[in-house]
Parts: C-alpha cells; structure tokens; sequence
C-alpha cells in the first residue's frame, strides 16, 4: 500500500473516529491520532466540528495541539509546552519528522547546524540516524546526506497541512505562474508566426531566382540560335 493511500484510510478513520465522540473521549482520539506513525495530515480532522467545539472550553488544550501538528513544529512546542498537554515520545518524534518538512519547504538545502537545533539533537551521527531512519525510510522526504558539506539535499519532501492564509497565496502564485505561461506562449507563436513568415518569403525569393535563371537560359539559347 502507498503512502497516500495508507494517509487516505487513516484520515477516514479519525475523522469518523472524531464525529462520534465528545469532551475527553475526542481528546483521547486526538492524541491517538497525532500519535499515528503513518499519519502526517491533519486539516480533515481538523475541520470535525466537533474538534471545533473545544474552542474557549477546558479541552481547548487538545484543539491547540492538533493545530500544532497540523501546522507547528517542535520549536513552536517547546515555545507553548505550558499550554499544550504533554506529548508522548511518538508524538515528540511524529512533531520532529513535521519539522523536517516545515525546513524542506523554503529550503533545499538544510544545514546539519540548524537541522541539530530544530530537532534538538546533540551529534551528527545521531541526526543522520533520524533522517535516514525516520525520515527517508518511512518516505515522507528523499534526499542525499552530504558529510563533506554538513548538509542534507533534499529532493522530495511531502506537503504539509496548509496554514490559515496559504490558500490565497498559493493561489496567487499559481495565477503570477499562468499569466507568465501565457505570456511565453504568446511569445513563442509569434516567434512561429515569423518563422513561418521568412520561411514563405525564402521559398518565393527561390521561385523568384530560378524563374530569371530559366529566362535568362531560353534568352541565351535563342541567342545562340
């Protein structure tokens, strides 16, 4: 089974999971959830509305940590561990491998320095194990460890939950790309357009050339004559 199709089925699975339950039992299925070793996308679960209705009561607790692993990274929890339940050490690594992917959006290239301080991990070797192990194995990134350059380069990384106002930017992005599309299309017709132009000019200078070399032989042949 691939892993969009293993992400589909667990996703199913905790959004009906989450509809049919209320109060603490929602909780326990959020945890289970962000919990899962498979599972790397959140939105649907996300939108339950019975999720929704934690907001401003005594489990919001567990609203705000679904939209930390929906969104957040391990800094970020670290940041609010006072207001966040404590996590589960497969919560802790399912939060760090969500980092990696956070990194690989805007970056290609992620420095072992800033990767080891993210993730907090104290050695190279110990950082190359996860990456390796929990990262490439599981296949949410593929990439080459660079010794040399103290770098990871990464090829692939899956897409994340995207955040509240991304929508819109991706949608603009996409439309700057279309309009540019268009733009290079236009371009290239034209540029055919001439092509085609000079090409048909080319023939009838030929035609041209060939009329007066056979006019001038019949001329020189009745001369001749």
């Amino acid at each position: 089974m691939d892993i969009e199709q293993r992400q589909a089925e667990l996703i199913d699975h905790f959004v009906k999971q989450a509809s049919n339950q209320k109060g603490a039992a929602l909780g326990s299925v959020i945890v289970e959830a962000t919990s899962q070793p498979s599972l790397f996308a959140f939105s649907e679960i996300l939108a339950v509305p019975n999720i929704a209705e934690f907001e401003g009561t005594e489990n919001s607790k567990y609203l705000d940590m679904l939209r930390l692993f929906a969104h957040g990274t391990w800094s970020d929890y670290k940041n609010n561990a006072g207001h966040l339940p404590q996590l589960v050490p497969d919560q802790v690594l399912k939060l760090k491998q969500l980092t990696v992917l956070t990194l690989a959006e805007t970056n290609k290239v992620l420095p072992y320095d800033e990767l080891m301080e993210e993730l907090d991990v104290t050695n190279v070797r110990e950082l190359e194990d996860f990456l390796i192990n929990e990262c490439m194995y599981t296949g949410i990134v593929r990439g080459k460890l660079d010794q040399l350059r103290r770098c990871f380069e990464v090829q692939f990384a899956a897409g994340r939950d995207l955040r509240p106002g991304q929508l819109g930017s991706m949608i603009q992005t996409l439309s700057n790309w279309l309009t540019t599309s268009d733009n290079l299309l236009i371009s290239i017709q034209e540029k055919i357009k001439w092509a085609d132009s000079m090409n048909e000019m080319d023939k009838k200078h030929r035609k041209d050339l060939e009329e007066k070399v056979e006019e001038a032989k019949k001329s020189l042949s009745h001369k001749v004559c």
